[in-house]
Parts: C-alpha cells; sequence; structure tokens
C-alpha cells in the first residue's frame, strides 16, 4: 500500500486535496441556500447545460472549464428570463435549458470523434488530474463565491426565508435571486473536476441535508454542512489515491454515510 504522507509531497496531490477543499467548501455553503429554497433540480438543470460548455471547449481546444462556467452562466440567465416573463413555469425552464445544452454538447462531441479520456473526466470527475491552471480557476472561482456570500449573506438569509417580507424591506429581491443562481453555476464549474457533472448535484445538497437533520441554528449548521462536504473530500482523494478506485465515487459514498448517519441519529434522538 502506498504510505499516505508520501502522497502529500506530490504536486498532484496538493492539487487535488486544495481544489477539492474549496469546492467542497463552496458547495456546503451555496448548497444549503439551494435546499432551504427548495430548488435542487436547478443544480442538476445548470450541471446539465455545463455539458454543452465542456464540449465546446474540447471542440475550439481550449480550458473547458472556461467555456463550462461562461455556458453555465448563460444558462441560468436564460431560465431566470423564461419565468420573469412567464414563458415557462421553474421546472419547465431548467428542463428546457437542461435538454438545449446537452443536445448542443452531443452535437459538438460528435463532431470532434465522440466520447473520450478527457470527457469522461468532466462527466465523472478526476480530481487527481487537476492541473495548476485548473487549480487557479477553481481558487479565483472560489474566493470571489465566498466574498459575495459573506458580503450579501443577511439578504440571501433574508429572501431565502422570508421572499415577499424581503420585497417590503426594500430589498432587491429578483437582483439578488439572479445573482445567487449565478453564484450556483460558479460552483458547479468549480467541483466538475472534483466529482463530475453527473454526481455534482450530491456534493451541493447532502452537506446540507446532514448538516440540517441536527436542528442548529443557521450558522452552525452552515459550519456542520462545510466540515461534512470538505471531509467527504478529504476522505475520497485519500481513499481513491491508496486502493486505486473512483475518487467521486468514494466522495459520494462518504457523503451519504455521513447523511445517513445524521438521519439516523435524530431519529433516535
Amino acid at each position: 500500500m502506498i504510505d499516505p504522507l508520501k502522497l502529500l509531497g506530490y504536486r498532484f496531490f496538493q492539487n487535488a486535496l486544495i481544489g477539492g477543499s474549496i469546492a467542497a467548501l463552496v458547495c456546503a455553503l451555496i448548497g444549503l441556500f439551494i435546499i432551504l429554497r427548495k430548488e435542487s433540480m436547478i443544480g442538476d438543470g445548470i450541471a446539465h447545460i455545463s455539458f454543452g460548455g465542456i464540449a465546446l471547449g474540447l471542440f475550439m481546444g481550449i480550458n473547458p472549464l472556461i467555456t463550462a462556467l461562461l455556458a453555465s452562466v448563460v444558462g441560468v440567465l436564460l431560465i431566470n428570463f423564461l419565468r420573469k416573463r412567464g414563458i415557462a413555469q421553474s421546472d419547465s425552464a431548467i428542463a428546457v435549458m437542461l435538454s438545449l445544452g446537452f443536445s448542443i454538447g452531443l452535437i459538438l462531441i460528435s463532431l470532434v470523434g465522440g466520447f473520450n479520456v478527457e470527457l469522461f473526466s468532466y462527466l465523472f470527475g478526476s480530481i487527481l488530474t487537476i492541473s495548476q491552471f485548473d487549480l487557479m480557476i477553481i481558487l479565483g472561482l472560489g474566493i470571489i463565491t465566498l466574498f459575495l456570500i459573506i458580503v450579501f449573506y443577511k439578504e440571501l438569509l433574508s429572501i431565502t426565508f422570508d421572499e415577499e417580507a424581503s420585497k417590503l424591506m426594500g430589498i432587491p429581491v429578483n437582483m439578488l435571486e439572479s445573482g445567487l443562481n449565478i453564484l450556483i453555476a460558479v460552483t458547479i464549474v468549480l467541483s466538475i473536476k472534483v466529482v463530475g457533472m453527473i454526481l455534482v448535484v450530491a456534493l451541493l445538497v447532502l452537506p446540507g441535508l446532514t448538516a440540517l437533520q441536527l436542528n442548529k441554528g443557521f450558522r452552525i449548521t452552515s459550519m456542520i454542512s462545510v466540515i461534512v462536504g470538505v471531509t467527504s473530500v478529504i476522505i475520497g482523494i485519500f481513499v481513491s489515491a491508496l486502493f486505486n478506485i473512483a475518487t467521486s465515487g468514494v466522495i459520494i459514498f462518504t457523503l451519504t454515510a455521513f447523511f445517513l448517519s445524521a438521519a439516523i441519529y435524530r431519529h433516535f434522538e
């Protein structure tokens, strides 16, 4: 078996730990707002939209994370447009953009010769292959997202728990909702290399769901959510490196184990 301490000396392993921890931290915080607003499906929709962006990046020969970010932001803005104009309800708008993004991705992938190893790393995650440039993107987006969450913390909390009262208080609800959805898009792109496009919703939702089982205040719940998310990613990275198994699978399995443990604890409390 590989010595775990020796792994810490490798740059690729350091990149994985740093990038994965940042992604898990941001996912845990943003995911809590998604759960409380009962909008978990928007995460799945944006993840599928990002597939079109990933395919575009591979087609054009540029970093797929950049094009995935652009596609995700455009997609979430179009979802908001469809909802606000009454063209489609929330779930229908998500379904329309999800289908469009995925179909564009399939067309572009077929043009570049079909599925390959690189594409599968974005579909299912490949955290141990995070490059220095990928890490810079993840770090930059993570810092911006955390900064905005801190700055607009009270407003985001207000529109999450009582949207109508927020409007009466003069809080720009529509603008903040659009901003939150853009942050969700950014967060999903942050996490694509960690667990992949297909499993990213689990990294968004499971830490928050686990923390909510303990019935604590919002601040403590946020802290528990972050601890669960980051710990699961670190465990996943070490276990996958030591036993040569899929990192994303171990991360989600660990998150699920935390969630089930918390649910059982709540049931018998």
